[in-house]
């Protein structure tokens, strides 16, 4: 081989030698990358230890825990799961993971062919954040029934005990959520058994306690204590309302007395009084006044729906209970709203020509009646705009001005009395004492309502709160007492008066009154419902 070719043969494995050691380096390299990704994944959930860790980004969070070493990074994370089984351990222990409650509820029983019956309600509040899936509701009290019907739940009765399992719809309840609706037809031999289902349960998710049967009543205690805490007690006028405020007037955005004083109307509306004529009585109004600090009633006659003034309703009897309410609250020296309840009719203007009628002669007979106010649309809604309901307002205020120059009347606004801004352009600027009505479901309508009210209000127009409720807007959901409190807040900061919905027992959260008392009047807190109890201490404070 000569010289030159010995030359190429060099270079050659020269070459070769480069070539095979760099791909030794880059094998090894890899080894040790692939190595050190474990050790970083396996203490990916390590917690970030210090103020630095906390307020970096992701790569300089990356620097700071690598600085510790992995013995140090493993017991740390090791405390941490043991913290959190302890909580998780106390937690079961207690049995309540906090925030989610089941309620019970049952109406009064009746007696049929198998003994006595009833209807019983479950409802589970969710106000955690978590999610829980797969549950099982337990409640005792049920040896001996037979479930003659259920709805939205499965069941089984082992023993003494009732247990209640999802379908497919409601398996998840998610957080800040309500899984409600969910009901049977129950029936006993005897009226005793039928009362002694107890208002709780039990809630379990994979086969694990998180809500024990008094988790709900125990949080009900708590959120009373708390409130009992923070509230003053309002100073007990002597006399009555009237008495010493005389007729009301509309002065700006406010309400002042017959001194010319800022005044607010803080009261109760009764449901439909159709469906719930037993609470239009006198007891009940002197209860609510008396223990509750109430100075307002609403009386809610429904137009439209079954049993409704327009439609199949005996509209004699309808106008006998109004005039009974009114009576009933003048005698005790109380405010009045007549209320024209439009809701399915949606447009106030389907009955212009009833409500004509029918606000002629309610005027007439209370013109002398300093007391009551008119409110003459409910809750428009359905896309009812703000022109229909001016153009009905100026067909029935006139109507009741030529009975009463001077009564309050409150007048309904768009999307079920929460658009009221939309009036700010074209208010009704040709009456005196006009309110403009809003209406909120504080867990459902939050600042974006308040932010039309505040707007409404900063253009002059005079607002009234005629409904509300602490629920969501189907009037059946989970309560939130935080918005609540909000909106308790802006209405005095804002003087704002307000009906609360509503003076019934109906199975529903925006019932004032337990769905379990029968009582007409008189009511202790064990008869009232959270609501109802939310209420009364709300009346009762600054």
């Amino acid at each position: 081989m000569n010289n030159e070719n010995k030359g190429k043969s060099g270079k050659i494995q020269l070459i070769i030698i480069l070539v095979f050691t760099a791909i030794l380096i880059g094998v090894a390299g890899y080894i040790i990358g692939m190595r050190r990704g474990e050790e970083k994944g396996q203490n990916a959930d390590t917690p970030k230890t210090t103020e630095a860790a906390k307020n970096t980004g992701d790569d300089e969070t990356e620097e700071i825990t690598e600085e510790k070493s992995t013995e140090e990074k493993t017991e740390a994370a090791s405390e941490e799961k043991t913290e959190e089984a302890d909580e998780k351990s106390s937690s079961e222990e207690s049995g309540s993971e906090g925030g989610i409650f089941v309620t019970v509820n049952t109406n009064a029983p009746w007696q049929n062919e198998k003994g006595y019956g009833f209807q019983c309600d479950v409802k589970i509040q969710n106000d955690s954040n978590k999610e829980y899936k797969d549950w099982v509701v337990k409640i005792k009290g049920f040896k001996g029934a037979e479930i003659e019907n259920i709805w939205n739940a499965e069941y089984k009765i082992n023993g003494d005990v009732l247990e209640l399992t999802p379908v497919e719809y409601n398996n998840t309840i998610g957080s800040k959520t309500t899984v409600g609706d969910i009901g049977m037809i129950v029936d006993f031999k005897t009226e005793e058994e039928c009362k002694n289902v107890p208002k709780g349960g039990e809630l379990y998710v994979d086969g694990k306690l998180v809500a024990a049967a008094d988790a709900a009543e125990k949080a009900r205690e708590e959120r009373k204590k708390e409130r009992a805490e923070k509230s003053t007690p309002r100073p007990v006028e002597e006399g009555t309302p009237y008495d010493n405020h005389g007729k009301l007037s509309v002065k700006g955005t406010d309400i002042v007395d017959k001194n010319g004083d800022k005044y607010q109307l803080r009261g109760i509306s009764t449901h439909g009084i159709a469906w719930f004529p037993q609470y239009v009585n006198k007891d009940a109004f002197e209860t609510l006044r008396d223990d509750w600090g109430a100075n307002l009633i609403r009386i809610a006659m429904y137009t439209d729906e079954g049993g409704g003034y327009c439609t199949d309703g005996n509209q004699s009897d309808l106008k006998k209970l109004v005039s009974d309410g009114v009576e009933a609250a003048t005698e005790l020296g109380m405010y009045v709203i007549v209320d024209w309840h439009i809701l399915h009719d949606l447009t106030p203007l389907k009955y212009k020509d009833e409500a004509v009628d029918f606000f002629d002669e309610m005027s007439s007979k209370y013109a002398d009646y300093d007391n009551v106010i008119y409110e003459i649309c409910n809750e428009p809604n359905g896309g009812t705009t703000w022109d229909d309901i001016k153009e009905y307002a100026d067909i029935v205020i006139p109507v009741i001005r030529k009975n009463d120059k001077d009564a309050i009347i409150i007048v309904g606004t768009p999307t079920w009395s929460q658009d009221v801004d939309t009036a700010i352009e074209n208010p009704l600027s040709d009456y005196d004492n006009i309110m403009y009505a809003v209406h909120f479901y504080a867990a459902t309508h939050k600042d974006n309502i308040r932010d039309k009210a505040k707007k409404a209000i900063d253009a002059g127009l005079p607002v009234f709160i005629s409904e509300f409720s602490i629920c969501d807007a189907s009037g059946n959901g989970g309560i939130d007492y935080d918005s609540a409190d909000e909106w308790m807040e802006f209405i005095n900061d804002n003087n704002l008066s307000y009906a609360s919905w509503s003076l019934s027992n109906k199975n529903e959260t925006s019932a004032l009154i337990s769905p379990d008392s029968d009582k007409t009047s008189g009511w202790e807190d064990g008869d009232l419902s959270e609501a109802g109890e939310w209420l009364k201490d709300t009346i009762l404070s600054n």
